[in-house]
């Protein structure tokens, strides 16, 4: 189902070639929510910038276009404001019909993309060894929402987790073992992850101080490369052993991943540099081997070269980056490659598509895009880290969240003097937990870091996960109060908009489709849960002011049919999130 704004452009398209013939078709109507309701619903402000081209009063055609304007099925009489704005008004008609035809729709009005895509969407990407910290929260559940908007559209997504698992830290890590706790690279859960983070920390150390381990760490690293049989198995078992710790996260946070490593794209990487060379791309500086574009420059104003192989013969990010670019273009066949990383690494990506690009790698129809975030912050300002100064674990944020969103659930019921079982209390503090974490994080502009607060985001009130919990909530509860079926309601019911705060809800109900169409395109989850905010806040003022059970027929119907389209849309909304509702809470 085309949005209203997708229906009101459309008419505006055939007017504009009606008035000023075909070349005015495709005009930009430049169409715009109004500010105030009194002047209606929206305004189109296109008369300006035509008159400037045709050489005419904007009043004037202004009035031209309203004459060759077809909306009478759509909306009240158009009016023409100051210098030529036209003010469009929704007719309620025009709006019960639209109401309606979403609510009979499983999918609420969200039609399928007509051009699906093979999307690549990069994120999470922990590093074997080390545990999921802060700092991965905002990379996992940014993309895993980017993933279901695009799934839920329609697009084949390929959720892609490019985990650190090759490289120098494994020889490092290696040969630290074989000397201090050999079992742990023979057998199976000889160690938690805990105690092979500290092993890291301390065979790093080792490795900065020490060259004689120094040079045993790099010929571990040789064997691994050349596919030693006790180096190998060394290896895998290091991941699997953190590979099994970060699933424990995932599964909390109902996040699905294909992994695939820095060491999935390995065996690609002497052909990266094969074909740079080959193309002429590859400089040789200081020994290494570099690709330089155009616009890249350091501090000194020199240019800056993208390194793919080190000078001992060593790759780097860089050339697993471009190798995995290649891949998914031409192995996994995607069209749109979304990368969900840190600010911090925007110069990186930027340098490494610009490569990719000078090479010929990314097609004219191929998009590639790095999604960039900002950071966690504490209460200081500042990053934010443990009371010791440490890096805050990820999975003890969790688990943070869950019990503080339990203790204000048992003050919530001994006040309500109300006895649940354990196991209500345990799943809705789970559910109130987590989602207060996700949707703190969500619903800030990505590219902004934010404050971290649990008080803030555990609150009822505001724009929080709980808020909206709560007005999914309120609608059960109508429903156990007044014994209602919302799958089986009256098949004849209509929805009649009879009062103020039906309408400005029914208008806010049928944006969904835009909203979800927007986010698709910029990317920005925060779009969605000011939608849900404001679609709470909106349902909060027709709940108030509109009786639902007591209110007589038709208009009791009406009103149960918006109670339940709101519900639905709360949870399509938050599903999209990565967020589950409660029947309770």
């Amino acid at each position: 189902m085309n949005s209203i704004v997708q229906q009101l452009k459309a008419r505006f398209d055939q007017a504009f070639a009606s008035a000023f013939g075909e070349s005015a078709a495709g005009t930009d109507p430049m169409l715009v929510a109004a500010t105030n309701p009194k002047f209606g619903d929206f305004q189109c402000n296109a008369a300006m910038n035509l008159g400037k081209k045709l050489g005419k009063q904007p009043r004037a055609i202004a009035s031209t276009i309203i004459e060759h304007l077809d909306i009478a099925d759509i909306c009240e009489t158009p009016e023409i404001a100051g210098p030529g704005f036209i003010n469009l008004r929704l007719k309620p008609a025009y709006l019960e019909a639209q109401i309606s035809a979403i609510a009979a729709d499983p999918r609420l009005g969200i039609e399928l993309t007509e051009k699906p895509q093979k999307v690549a969407v990069d994120f999470s990407s922990p590093n074997i060894a080390k545990e999921m910290h802060v700092g991965h929260l905002r990379s996992t559940i940014i993309g895993d929402s980017i993933a279901r908007i695009l799934e839920f559209q329609g697009n084949d997504v390929l959720r892609i987790n490019h985990i650190g698992d090759w490289g120098t830290q494994f020889g490092m890590l290696i040969a630290y073992l074989r000397e201090v706790h050999p079992e742990a690279l023979t057998t199976a859960d000889a160690l938690d992850l805990g105690d092979l983070v500290a092993f890291y920390r301390q065979a790093k150390r080792r490795f900065d101080e020490d060259e004689t381990f120094k040079e045993t760490a790099r010929q571990e690293v040789v064997k691994l490369q050349a596919g030693a049989a006790d180096t190998t198995r060394a290896w895998k078992l290091l991941c699997e052993q953190s590979r099994r710790e970060f699933q424990v996260i995932y599964n909390l946070l109902d996040i699905k991943l294909t992994e695939r490593g820095e060491s999935f794209y390995n065996p690609l990487l002497p052909a990266v540099i094969a074909d740079l060379t080959e193309l002429g791309l590859l400089v040789e500086d200081n020994g290494a081997k570099c690709v330089f574009v155009e616009g890249f420059t350091n501090k000194e104003g020199e240019p800056l070269p993208l390194i793919v192989q080190k000078t001992d013969g060593g790759y780097n990010y860089a050339t697993t980056d471009l190798a995995a670019i290649r891949y998914r273009i031409k192995e996994d066949g995607a069209k749109r490659l979304i990368y969900v990383t840190d600010s911090g690494q925007a110069n990186h990506f930027e340098q490494v598509f610009a490569v990719a690009r000078k090479a010929g790698w990314i097609p004219e129809d191929i998009e590639i895009v790095h999604v960039p975030f900002g950071l966690v912050l504490g209460e200081d300002g500042k990053k934010l880290k443990t009371r010791s100064g440490d890096t805050v674990r990820l999975q003890d944020l969790l688990d943070e969240a869950i019990v503080r969103a339990r203790q204000d659930l048992e003050a919530r019921l001994a006040e309500e003097n109300r006895h649940e079982t354990e196991e209500f209390i345990a799943a809705v503090s789970r559910v109130i937990g987590l989602s207060a974490v996700k949707y703190a994080d969500l619903s800030q502009n990505r590219v902004s870091s934010y404050t971290f607060s649990y008080d803030k985001m555990l609150g009822l009130k505001g724009n929080t996960a709980p808020y909206m919990l709560y007005a999914y909530v309120r609608v059960q509860g109508i429903a156990r109060s007044g014994k209602i079926d919302f799958d089986n309601l009256n098949a004849d019911a209509k929805v009649i908009l009879d009062s103020d705060a039906e309408l400005v809800l029914t208008k806010h109900l049928l944006q969904l489709n835009e909203v979800v169409n927007d986010v698709s395109v910029d990317l920005l989850p925060n779009r969605i849960c000011q939608y849900l905010f404001e679609l709470s806040q909106k349902f909060n003022q027709f709940y108030e002011q509109c009786p639902v059970l007591k209110a007589e027929e038709p208009l009791r119907s009406s009103r149960l049919i918006l109670c339940d389209l709101t519900a639905r849309t709360l949870q399509l909304g938050l599903e999209l999130l990565g967020i589950k509702v409660l029947e309770r809470m």
